[in-house]
């Protein structure tokens, strides 16, 4: 077992600073940065934190400090000092100062919940350009117990939020730096994000467990370029939390002086317990950083046209049955999904961007398809890739060369798209034209904003390099997604990138639903919405629930069970459905609308782990506390499950009445669930 890191009496915190379920320790001196030394949950707890400087700088003159692979030991950051700290309004600034280069670093940590957003400001303080390769989101160094075991998850399109837990020494062995000369070890682990899919390939979040002693969880709040790592630091393990960077974006910030620069944000929490303590942690600090609306706060059901159903083909002669049958099962709002602004001939991909209805689709006009709607108690919906604009729509040849994504002075284009930059105003203004036209004309209530190509690094105009490229635009979308909720204080927005290509908390922050993904194979749904609390609060994870005439009443039981325990985001020919189906539908729902309420101050725990992508038995729990939520999908073969967590507890099946009632019988004084073949899934409640 590796050291565990002891502190000496120089490591005591030079000062201090709390907030509710929060207790940090700083210490400082003349030969070295701020460090944290203290990371705990309260005054009386046990840190998680072993000392460590709080923020790196790469400069293009100056990279590491000491020979390794990661991102630690930048030579500025090791260089400041410190220099003053305030704290306000639930926030801590530190200031530190490199008297060489005349970089100025504000550290700022803002209790949020039960755990620390922290970004990083780096002001020119000197007479000369200087250039910034990148900035630290968050660095924290742990004590090596040996015992600890890492989380991080994959993704991809069909198949996200495939989630791997394994020792960390499985990951990054003992090299015994003792015996040379007391270097560090220069492996490291870590994971990189690929485009302008902040999801694409692996999910911005970590988890390091610990059963023994504190667990710490971190993600990376970007819609563009990230990094994670973790090394083993000479009996501590340092966890580094990056936006983009040079080494693996092309990012650059040239910043005059007097001009500055700020990190993306990093959600850091820390729990007394293992994994689902720390995904129990990062639930509740993603509820304290959204920023929620009244609107917001209605969790209303949405019926969508799109999955499995009419796939981007709609006519008022499809869609008038759907909307009457959606009505009909208890859905609050009805989005018309892609291809409504479509010709009926030609290419709707490559000429979308122009967001005028096709008047040829809907007789008498979107506006009667809107009507009906609203005659079947629903508010209307529509689908935009509002960043994309297709290369023979009238907008690519409208906007300027300026307005679009550009590397070596020629637009990006990728799969028939061009990507709008938002940093330009002609751009926004396109957009901004666009919602208040729909929002005027229409009376759209909900938005689902797609966004289905990786367009690359980024774009090199008005940039140093296209990863801050590509940083500027997604921060400048973001703030054109609060512009237009202030300007339209009814309207819900639905983030979805292909599915969840693009699920992160930059956007996940502002807007209302995430789509989790554009699976259509109704068993494989399961582990993906099973898994969805750990990237995104379950109150936001859209997941469909599309029922077909096709499927047998335990079939669309299973189908209903994704959308119930998350945001039920409905689909489906439902006007083809039996009675006996149509009831199994409007029950789920019912039971959802139920819950909604009491999901949204969930949180999740896994009582059979997070779900590998082939387990034939996948479950999820939502624990609101006096009561809960219990999911089972069975995919294969019969099996026994024991609960050893719910002993004591009281284990009831709600959902579908009609079905069978699976077996519940007590073995060791905990309940186990016979769980049959599959497919077949249920939903019980605990008390």
């Amino acid at each position: 077992m590796p050291p565990t890191a002891s502190r000496r009496p120089d490591e005591q915190p030079a000062f201090e600073w709390a907030a509710p379920g929060l207790h940090l320790g700083f210490d400082h001196a003349d030969d070295r940065p701020v460090r944290l030394v203290r990371l705990a949950t309260g005054p009386d707890a046990p840190s998680a934190a072993a000392p460590w400087a709080i923020v790196d700088v790469y400069t293009p003159g100056e990279h590491r400090a000491r020979n390794n692979q990661t991102l630690l030991h930048s030579g500025a950051g090791q260089r400041l000092r410190y220099a003053g700290r305030e704290s306000l309004d639930g926030e801590l600034r530190i200031t530190q100062h490199d008297h060489e280069t005349g970089l100025e670093v504000t550290s700022v940590f803002r209790a949020a919940g039960p755990g620390l957003q922290i970004r990083h400001t780096v002001r020119n303080g000197s007479e000369r350009e200087l250039v910034l390769l990148s900035v630290s989101s968050a660095v924290v160094a742990v004590p090596d117990t040996g015992g600890q075991e890492l989380l991080w998850g994959e993704s991809e399109w069909l198949a996200e939020g495939r989630w791997h837990q394994r020792p960390l020494h499985d990951l990054l062995p003992d090299t015994h730096p003792e015996l040379h000369g007391g270097q560090y070890s220069r492996g490291l682990f870590s994971l990189t994000s690929h485009g302008s899919w902040s999801s694409g390939t692996f999910l911005p979040t970590g988890v390091l467990a610990n059963a023994d002693g504190p667990s710490l969880a971190w993600q990376v709040e970007t819609s563009a370029g990230w990094h994670w790592e973790t090394a083993l630091t000479g009996g501590t393990v340092t966890v580094g939390v990056h936006g983009a960077t040079d080494m693996h974006h092309q990012f650059a910030a040239r910043l005059a002086p007097g001009e500055a620069f700020t990190s993306v944000p990093a959600g850091v929490c820390i729990a007394d317990g293992g994994r689902d303590a720390a995904f129990a942690a990062l639930t509740g600090y993603r509820r304290a950083i959204r920023e929620v609306r009244p609107v917001d706060a209605r969790l209303p059901v949405v019926y969508n046209d799109f999955m499995n159903t009419l796939m981007g083909w709609p006519t008022t002669e499809r869609l008038l049955p759907l909307i009457e049958s959606a009505g009909e099962a208890g859905a609050e709002y009805f989005c018309i999904d892609a291809g409504w602004f479509a010709a009926l001939e030609g290419n709707w991909w490559t000429n979308a961007g122009e967001w005028l209805e096709a008047p040829e689709r809907f007789t008498g006009g979107l506006l009667s398809v809107i009507d009906a709607i609203r005659a079947n108690g629903m508010r209307p919906g529509l689908w935009l890739e509002p960043e994309a604009v297709g290369v023979e729509s009238p907008m690519a040849k409208r906007l300027p060369d300026e307005a679009f994504f550009q590397r070596f002075g020629e637009r990006v284009s990728e799969a028939g798209h061009f990507q709008l930059d938002l940093r330009h105003p002609a751009a926004r203004a396109h957009l901004d034209e666009t919602v208040d036209r729909l929002v005027d004309e229409f009376g759209i209530g909900f938005f689902k904003l797609d966004y289905n190509t990786n367009t690359g690094l980024g774009t090199d105009v008005d940039a140093a390099g296209p990863g801050a490229g590509l940083l500027g635009h997604t921060l400048a979308y973001t703030d054109w997604l609060r512009d237009a909720q202030e300007r339209h204080p009814g309207l819900l927005f639905e983030n979805c990138g292909s599915g969840a290509m693009r699920m992160d908390y930059n956007l996940l922050s502002v807007v209302h639903l995430q789509s989790t993904s554009d699976q259509q194979e109704f068993r494989s749904y399961a582990p993906i919405a099973a898994a969805a609390p750990a990237s995104v609060l379950p109150e936001q994870a859209g997941n469909w629930a599309y029922p077909a005439a096709s499927m047998s009443l335990e079939e669309t039981a299973f189908a209903m069970t994704a959308g119930v325990v998350g945001r039920i985001y409905l689909s489906g020919f439902l006007n083809e459905l039996s009675a006996e189906q149509s009831a199994l539908v409007r029950e789920a729902v019912m039971l959802h609308k139920d819950w909604r309420h009491r999901i949204a101050e969930a949180v999740p725990t896994w009582p059979l782990g997070l779900p590998r992508w082939e387990d034939e038995v996948v479950a999820l729990q939502l624990d609101a506390g006096p009561q809960s939520l219990l999911a089972v999908w069975s995919r294969g073969g019969a099996a026994e499950i024991a609960l050893p967590e719910l002993e004591g507890r009281t284990v009831a099946q709600v959902y579908p009445a009609a079905l069978p009632q699976w077996t519940i019988r007590t073995g060791d004084g905990a309940p186990v669930l016979e769980v049959p073949a599959g497919p077949a899934a249920r939903i019980f409640a605990i008390q």
